[in-house]
């Protein structure tokens, strides 16, 4: 990824807090003459301080494949995101684009074991599905076995131990305070999410 140094983000529990809080992905092998992508919710763990990303595809994903043959994978966790226009600074310019991105990289491994399959899809279910909310709620735990079996056997789970992370917080940081606050402004003004987002995050990065 295109990373110039002004918007690098490089504090680890800022990086871990967007993973978490944009847990659905984009998973990203090349094993063969074509990339395979499959978008999907994946978890962060951390294990003796290292990130290890955790998900499971459909058996009927030959994506999977990919993953047992070792090839290196590439998650994208993708944030809000915003055209910023030109007639927001004081001067001359032309549109860009502000957004927040992260992208994981390392070699998976298959989840083999019954137990350690059923550990992933706990935590999934648990992190989507808290216990704070309102009941009927769903849980791994309250399946029947005859059904969690049925249903496990479609599916495989995976880990990637990440050995390169990226992330990319542009966030207009290149502009002078007067154009920064006008873009937030204008942000808020729109009012969609995404631009809601973007106005949020740009007046974190410029705290002092």
């Amino acid at each position: 990824m295109y990373l110039p140094k002004l918007n690098a983000e490089t504090d680890p529990g800022v990086i871990d807090r967007f993973i978490r809080d944009h847990g659905f992905a984009t998973l990203i092998t090349v094993a063969g003459a074509a990339p395979e992508v499959t978008h999907l919710p994946i978890e962060l763990v951390k294990s003796a301080g290292e990130r290890v990303l955790e998900g499971h595809l459909s058996r009927a994903n030959p994506q999977w494949k990919d993953l047992e043959a070792g090839a290196r994978a590439l998650v994208i966790f993708s944030g809000a995101h915003a055209y910023i226009s030109p007639t927001w600074y004081d001067q001359e310019n032309v549109p860009t684009w502000n957004y927040l991105v992260v992208h994981a990289s390392g070699t998976p491994t298959l989840v083999a074991d019954a137990p350690g399959l059923r550990d992933i899809l706990t935590r999934l279910s648990r992190r989507y599905e808290p216990g704070s909310s309102p009941p009927p709620r769903f849980a791994v735990e309250t399946m029947t076995p005859a059904y969690y079996d049925k249903e496990s056997r479609g599916i495989v789970g995976f880990r990637i131990a990440v050995d390169t992370i990226q992330a990319k917080f542009k966030l207009s940081q290149n502009r002078h305070d007067a154009d920064h606050a006008s873009i937030v402004a204008k942000l808020r003004q729109r009012g969609d999410e995404n631009s809601v987002g973007v106005a949020a995050a740009m007046e974190v990065q410029r705290r002092p």
